[in-house]
């Protein structure tokens, strides 16, 4: 559909909605008045709207700030309007914050790129002398982030997922020299066509996931497809940790911790775990573990106000920590997953359980080293091996194989980590005869796992396929793997031959 066609049809949803004769004074007062699938419509159509005025507005943006670039100096765009630099005029036009204003630029300058490059390509299919080496040297080939601008202009994804995807991913590692007289090298070729290989796979999974977890993945992503890069980004998070502390002019004492990745995976899990009761963690079943839980959740302090304390009593009692006093139900731990293949080759990058942060491999063998490790054998696409009927409920290490297998919650949209997760068999145990095997489960939140069961949903799966979310009313939706888990059950040769990349 053409960007003011759908634009149109809107308005005009909004205005059969709403009617013609709408004062601004008057709009919570009507819409209150909808029912509820009026008031959906509303918000499905508003939020429409403006996204067709994001799309027209990223592409302005882009434009200006190629018109006020340094070298143009006082003469550029913003500068003459009084502005150093597009950011600060766009702010002032739309009264967005400056971090918001800096993203439209980030967005509207690879538009311009993707849209620089494309018109190089129509001009060069004009050209009848396009075939030579003078002119393909002037039409450089489209980055690697156009598939990515393309779906923003379709309208496939919103601003905010193109801005978590394309920084997510950052640019390819390439290579500054050249060979062989073409203009880039075999290496920079491969490096292009996996990173839009990423960048088509995030596209898909932004139906479903929000920005934050498409970053997340998308970093994932990144660094199984450059382990070398993911090393120093790694090495140099390391290198700026720091923990300071200081007194203010009026006598407030502060903190600052800027983490490296391990210890913000320690410190983050610590903290899930004492907060999970309140945070929508599983529901215990122990008697004397319930009774904790409630008393945590009755509990007249903040949530922040229980981090610091906890933090306190870390430090107090150190290695002699009294485990159910301070860490409630059990004892906190990283789990790092290591891909090991048939061959027993590691993969170069590992995972944390929670949230699927990556890690170079010495630190999974680190981590061997002090805490040994458990091993699930799984396939090409993360199933472990079944268990069987044996069980009504399912095992530890099942457990620890669902959580290896799904990273976190399935529902779709959920971004709440394995360690929140409860496992719940898709068949019945009586009336389907249902089998406690890992691929009849699946790891659902605590939240979810009650909606399932509480809100007439169901989950199905063929043989080993997609999980799908059948809707109360009749709606089917695919719960597929999140995407960064594909490129670590695969690896990153699969996807070479599957999209017919040469090494």
């Amino acid at each position: 559909m053409e960007l003011f066609t759908d634009i149109d049809a809107q308005v005009l949803t909004l205005r059969a909605l709403l009617g013609d004769a709408l004062e601004p004074t008057g709009l919570v007062a009507l819409i209150e008045g909808l029912d509820d699938a009026q008031a959906v419509d509303a918000i499905t159509a508003a939020t429409a709207l403006i996204q067709g005025g994001e799309r027209i507005r990223a592409a302005a943006t882009g434009v200006i700030a190629a018109r006020s670039s340094r070298e143009a100096g006082q003469a550029g765009l913003a500068q003459s309007r009084g502005h150093r630099n597009a950011a600060s005029l766009v702010q002032e036009i739309t009264g967005l914050t400056k971090a918001e204003a800096s993203r439209q630029v980030r967005i509207g300058e690879s538009l311009l790129a993707s849209a620089a490059t494309t018109v190089h390509s129509d001009l060069a299919a004009g050209d009848p002398s396009s075939g030579d080496e003078s002119t393909r040297a002037e039409n450089p080939a489209a980055p690697w982030h156009a598939g990515l601008d393309r779906a923003l202009l379709d309208g496939r994804i919103t601003s905010a997922q193109h801005d978590a995807i394309r920084q997510g991913l950052a640019d390819p590692p390439f290579v500054d020299e050249k060979t062989d007289g073409h203009d880039e090298t075999q290496h920079d070729a491969l490096m292009r066509e996996l990173w839009e290989v990423a960048a088509d796979q995030l596209i898909g999974a932004a139906v479903h996931d929000t920005p934050e977890m498409l970053g997340s993945a998308a970093r994932s992503i990144r660094d199984r497809l450059d382990p070398d890069g993911a090393a120093r980004r790694f090495q140099d998070r390391y290198t700026r940790r720091s923990f300071r502390v200081w007194t203010t002019a009026d006598g407030h004492k502060r903190g600052a911790i800027d983490f490296d990745d391990e210890g913000f995976a320690w410190a983050t899990t610590i903290i899930s775990n004492a907060m999970r009761p309140r945070t929508g963690g599983p529901r215990f079943v122990d008697a004397e573990e319930k009774a904790r839980a409630q008393a945590l959740t009755d509990d007249p302090r903040t949530n922040d106000q229980l981090t610091y304390d906890l933090f306190l009593d870390l430090l107090r009692t150190g290695a002699l920590a009294d485990v159910p006093a301070v860490f409630g139900a059990r004892r906190a731990g990283v789990r790092v997953v290591q891909i090991v293949n048939g061959d027993g080759i590691a993969d170069p990058i590992a995972h944390t359980e929670d949230h699927l942060h990556s890690f170079p491999a010495a630190v999974a063998e680190q981590q061997k080293c002090e805490a040994g490790a458990v091993t699930v054998e799984v396939d090409a696409r993360g199933n472990p091996l079944d268990v069987g009927r044996e069980h009504r409920l399912f095992t530890p290490k099942q457990r620890v194989a669902l959580a290896v297998r799904d990273g976190g919650c399935r529902w779709t949209g959920c971004d709440r980590p394995a360690s929140f997760g409860e496992a719940h068999h898709i068949d019945e145990w009586v009336r389907d005869d249902g089998r406690t095997d890992i691929d009849r489960g699946i790891l659902l939140c605590r939240f979810h796992h009650m909606q399932l069961h509480h809100g007439g949903w169901r989950i199905t799966r063929h043989e080993k396929e997609d999980f799908l979310l059948h809707h109360p009313r009749g709606q089917t939706f695919a719960l597929p793997p999140r995407p960064a888990l594909r490129y670590a059950w695969t690896g990153v040769e699969p996807w070479r031959k599957r999209f017919g990349v040469a090494a």
